[in-house]
């Protein structure tokens, strides 16, 4: 049985999951590694940490299959930054998170010098810390002769994909690809090139740079030292593009909204770039043959994440799976709002300065409340992004389907709700995993095991349609309390305070 392996390094966790050849799942282990939280706003991974997670499930999932795949395909967290030394692959320091919010101030600096402008124009992006450009600037000017040592290409800058690819091949790839390069704020889209004023203006040597491929490509081979023998590595995408790209959505107007730690709904605009009037991000969906399509993007930071505090932070859950059941049992009478902006909003807000805050509690609220209200969260986030991207493309609304993935859209209620909240279908595929799928999709494509788009496109396979339960009027009073709750919890950390 020959297939893909594909790797899912995403935020919280490393999966590797064995598709065959019919792109069927049939073995696949997980395991999950350190949140490191220093200060207020700052969020690390150990890049170690995240190696010895990939490189475990990898070989459980080839231990289970009983053989070594054809090929590998990788989806990785966006933005995180990883600098290591080219010589002996350590890295300088632990990943900063994209979640990370410590150059905030940094940012802020640029906007007031106008810069805000260039970024978007070339990047399709925002200056924002959840990029990964002023990491990186922060990572050299606070290591000790850090800037010099990138200058003579004695250091490495990748994102988590990048870092793999290298680790895999022992040093003898330092690639990555559009997805994750177009995330950097040091890219310019139209050209899929790196960009000199960019890297100028963030202090950022070309030199510790990887080169960009397209996302079905070569991208090495593995160390026979690791899985046994040479396995070459023929796709990588970002998570979301990877999702984007396992839930078929080849065609301009499909809309896709993954459900993990974070939220992000991409929209393909096919191959000419859409720039938002209404602060969504101008991305790269994916680039295959040398051929770029576009997406607008909404991100969202705390989803899956809410969850998560209610279970870690506060203990009054045991395991994520409780949430829902406490949630269809809450008081309905009670309207409580979670704006769960612990590293700040995204989407479309882009405050990095404010923090979470609840609001409409009475003497009768309990922990049943809490739990709706944290899942209400997610779709009413989702509908900020809806409403976004209605408005910077009209025509979008007339027959709009939502395909949703990731691991909180197994919830029922939460994607009953996202339906309703929407006023429209939410579509969950038979497989759920399509970040993995996409990565080894790519991979296969390249390999040439797996069908072109417009043939994958029609093996996509429904598990069940949310369709709106509720009417428009309750939903729009709703959603006017959740835009008051966000509006009150911007004003408490306005800058001007």
């Amino acid at each position: 049985m020959t297939g893909i392996l594909a790797i899912d390094q995403g935020t919280t966790s490393s999966r590797a999951i064995y598709f065959d050849n019919d792109l069927k799942p049939r073995a696949s282990h997980g395991q999950e590694f350190s949140q490191i939280y220093p200060k207020s706003g700052w969020v690390e991974h150990d890049p170690e940490e995240i190696w010895r997670s990939v490189v475990r499930s990898c070989q459980c999932v080839i231990d289970k299959v009983g053989e070594v795949p054809s090929a590998i395909g990788i989806t990785n967290q966006r933005e995180t930054v990883i600098v290591w030394d080219r010589e002996t692959g350590r890295p300088l320091g632990n990943a900063i998170v994209w979640q990370d919010r410590r150059t905030a101030e940094d940012c802020a600096r640029l906007k007031k010098e106008g810069f805000e402008a260039t970024v978007t124009k070339r990047t399709g992006l925002l200056l924002d810390p959840y990029f990964s450009a002023s990491k990186l600037a922060w990572i050299l000017q606070n290591i000790a002769g850090a800037t010099e040592r990138a200058s003579r290409g004695e250091l490495c800058f990748g994102t988590v994909d990048s870092y793999l690819i290298w680790r895999l091949s022992h040093g003898r790839s330092h690639v990555t690809d559009l997805t994750n390069a177009c995330r950097t704020l040091l890219v310019n889209i139209d050209s899929g090139q790196w960009d000199n004023e960019l890297l100028k203006k963030f202090g950022i040597p070309r030199a510790m740079l990887p080169e960009i491929k397209d996302s079905a490509d070569q991208f090495g081979v593995t160390d026979s030292s690791i899985f046994g023998k040479e396995i070459p590595i023929l796709g990588v995408a970002g998570d979301q593009q990877a999702a984007a790209v396992g839930q078929a959505c080849f065609q301009p107007g499909m809309l896709k909204s993954t459900y993990g730690t974070g939220c992000f709904a991409l929209l393909n605009t096919g191959i000419e770039r859409c720039d938002s009037s209404h602060r969504l991000l101008t991305t790269v969906a994916y680039r295959l043959k040398g051929k770029t399509h576009y997406a607008l993007e909404g991100s969202i930071f705390v989803a899956g994440a809410v969850v998560q505090w209610l279970r870690d932070a506060l203990g009054l859950i045991e395991q994520a799976s409780e949430a829902e059941q406490l949630a269809v049992n809450a008081d309905l009478e009670q309207q409580i709002f979670i704006v769960p902006a612990f590293t700040g909003l995204g989407a479309p807000y882009w405050d990095a300065h404010c923090r979470g805050a609840v609001f409409g509690l009475t003497r009768n609220s309990g922990v049943k409340e809490l739990a709706r209200a944290a899942l209400e969260s997610v779709a009413y986030q989702t509908r900020d992004l809806l409403e976004a991207m209605k408005s910077d493309l009209p025509n979008i609304d007339k027959a709009i389907v939502l395909r949703v993935d990731g691991g909180m859209s197994i919830s029922d209620f939460t994607m009953q709700n996202v339906s309703n909240q929407l006023g429209v279908p939410v579509d969950r595929p038979k497989i759920t995993e399509t970040t993995a799928l996409g990565a080894a999709y790519l991979a296969g494509l390249q390999l040439g095991i797996y069908p072109d788009p417009i043939d994958f496109s029609e093996r996509w396979s429904l598990e069940r349609r949310f369709e709106p339960q509720t009417s428009a009027k309750l939903e729009a009073q709703k959603y006017a309390g959740w835009k008051d709750a966000v509006r009150r919890t911007l004003t408490s950390f306005d800058d001007g305070r």
